[in-house]
């Protein structure tokens, strides 16, 4: 997978878990909801993350796969 995809996939995932918190525990979690919302929105306009960075570090693929990924 790419980094494209993992950040899609850790934003829905920190977005959802957030929602639950605030419902569960404390509406104050909204709050990292909005953060969130407004990392992709900057990264929208700016073309970088810190997620982005940190996978990259980490060593995932900028491209997909050969066999695995069919889309550009």
């Amino acid at each position: 997978m790419t980094v494209d995809r993992w950040l899609r996939l850790i934003a829905g995932a920190f977005v959802l878990l957030s929602v639950a918190l605030a419902l569960i525990h404390s509406h104050y979690w909204l709050l990292f909801t909005a953060f969130v919302g407004l990392n992709l929105l900057q990264s929208g306009f700016t073309d970088w993350c810190p997620m982005m960075t940190f996978l990259r570090k980490l060593g995932v693929s900028e491209t997909p796969a050969a066999c695995g990924d069919p889309k550009p």
